[in-house]
């Protein structure tokens, strides 16, 4: 059976336009396909970020591993098995302060392992992750997605490229504190129901 990872950072609960947004991706997709469906709401996990020791566990053969690396490092193996088994990854991300939320860089930080899901090579870095699909679902207060201040779009698509994932289709609903918030709110689903159609 097909896999499908979908993934929450924000930190507004059931009131997240993002959130929303991508549930509704999500089932969208599965309506057509019959995916297995892992949900994974960074908000709520309180991931940790890498610190020395936790990076030093996470670069260590998982047959070498001391006790306590094996304790370090169970997050990251969860983290990156469920991005290795899924065949479509939905990503519901808010723009904070121009960037990603924290949550979300911790996940990233966690995920990226050499030799597990990139590689260096003598031309450079290598992706392992290859043959999956991503959605992007982008929700900004105010900030334009696209525009010269967006930091956000531009280092998700490397990251996930980076990592492998090249085919990355974005959906998004910048500015919506502005006067045209709900229009752009419910463009945003429109572009999600002709995505599924």
């Amino acid at each position: 059976m097909s896999k499908l990872l979908h993934i929450t950072a924000s930190i507004r609960g059931d009131k997240s336009i993002s959130r929303t947004l991508s549930q509704k991706l999500v089932q969208k997709l599965s309506a057509d396909t019959d995916f297995q469906i892992i949900e994974r709401d960074l908000s709520k996990n309180d991931l940790p970020y890498v610190s020395e020791s936790r990076f030093s566990a996470n670069s260590t053969p998982k047959n070498e591993r001391t006790q306590e690396q094996k304790e370090l490092s169970v997050i990251a193996d969860t983290l990156i098995e469920e991005l290795q088994a899924a065949d479509i990854i939905v990503l519901g991300i808010p723009v904070y302060n121009f960037g990603v939320p924290a949550v979300f860089k911790a996940w990233a930080d966690l995920v990226a392992r050499t030799g597990t899901t990139f590689k260096y090579t003598e031309t450079g870095p290598v992706g392992l992750l290859q043959g999956k699909k991503a959605y992007l679902v982008l929700v900004s207060g105010g900030m334009p997605i696209g525009g010269d201040i967006d930091f956000m779009s531009p280092w998700v698509k490397f990251f996930l490229g980076f990592l492998g994932i090249k085919d990355v289709e974005m959906i998004t609903a910048d500015g919506i504190m502005g006067q045209d918030g709900e229009e752009k709110i419910q463009k945003a689903h429109e572009t999600i129901d002709n995505l599924a159609a």
